[in-house]
């Protein structure tokens, strides 16, 4: 079984960003991007190990104002009312700075090309990627994410008031916080694992605790607008995994990511809500090494033509058989 290396420091885009790999040297890179007030211990020992097993060199890293990379406390902290408002002139940084970071990652570490996985707000990140970093990129995941539209994937009323809750600062408040997070958006379909959030919240307070990073973060998201139309352009193998009871980032968000990239498959997993429950581990392993096999062969589909007029009715289109919308329930 692999294990993680040294935790390193690199210079990118600026900033020092806090990483570790998995993996054999030589394997196929694959750069994991977490999700908004996430350390990247998120992306579990035990899944990065089955990504390792598959021959892949795994990179996970922690973003901007989180953990041990470059926390910008002298941004200062983003109004609720410009939150709310989504004022991008307000915004200390955006999506696409967090992008240039996870390229200037790859940069350090002299990579030309990379998979990359996302997870929520990780996957709005590798979605700007694509767009505007396309040639650094073999394949694309984006796990519970969306597009930054406001017309799908929009939060539940009780999961959007927890992210602008007043943010704890005593280590304890934290830990109970994550666990009342967790217990909210979590998946109902799979076991809740107390302890492991726990020891998460615990560690993650250890590694480099930051409230004032977290709301930045939740102001990029906000600030950085629609990416359905930069998405259409995007020409990589794409796979959207969405779970079908996220509260957070509703299931509309994946279907509407899924739907804007030219040839993307959609995965929705029944009884998923906003987390990487341990029983699906093998089930994203398997589907993030298929959809990077794709990406000496991947061609970017034709657009559909228009259909023709006739006086005939047209029948609906069998939603299950196309990859953009197919929709798997979860493996017994």
């Amino acid at each position: 079984m692999y294990s993680f290396g040294e935790e390193q420091i690199a210079a990118a885009n600026g900033i020092e960003l806090c990483h570790q790999e998995m993996g054999e040297p030589d394997g196929e890179p694959l750069v994991l991007v977490m999700g908004l007030a996430t350390q990247m211990i998120a992306w579990f020992d035990g899944f990065c190990s089955l990504l390792a097993d598959r021959g892949f060199r795994v990179i996970r890293f922690d973003n901007r104002d989180i953990g041990r990379s470059s926390h910008l406390d002298y941004l200062g902290m983003p109004s609720r009312a410009d939150m709310l408002l989504g004022r991008r002139s307000s915004a200390p940084y955006l999506l696409s700075d967090m992008a240039k970071d996870t390229v200037g990652l790859l940069d350090h570490l002299e990579l030309d090309q990379a998979h990359v996985v996302g997870a929520s707000m990780g996957g709005m990140i590798v979605q700007q990627m694509a767009i505007s970093h396309s040639h650094r990129l073999r394949s694309m995941t984006s796990i519970m994410s969306t597009t930054g539209s406001r017309r799908s994937g929009q939060p539940s009323l009780k999961a959007f008031g927890l992210m602008l809750g007043n943010p704890p600062s005593k280590r304890d408040e934290v830990i109970s916080r994550a666990v009342k997070t967790f217990k909210v958006i979590g998946s109902p379909g799979f076991p809740f694992e107390e302890d492991v959030v726990r020891e998460m919240a615990a560690t993650s307070y250890d590694r480099g605790h930051s409230a004032s990073g977290v709301a930045r973060q939740l102001m990029a998201i906000l600030a950085s607008g629609d990416r359905t139309q930069g998405l259409h352009h995007v020409q990589i193998p794409s796979l959207v995994i969405h779970g079908t009871r996220d509260p957070l980032v509703k299931p509309s968000g994946g279907r509407a990511t899924a739907k804007a990239i030219p040839g993307a498959r959609l995965m929705m997993i029944d009884g998923m809500g906003h987390d990487l429950p341990r029983d699906l581990w093998p089930t994203f392993a398997e589907a993030i090494d298929t959809n990077a096999a794709r990406a000496d062969r991947f061609t970017v589909p034709a657009p559909a033509a228009a259909p023709a007029r006739t006086s005939e009715p047209q029948r609906a289109p069998n939603l299950s058989t196309n990859p953009a919308t197919a929709e798997h329930a979860r493996p017994a």
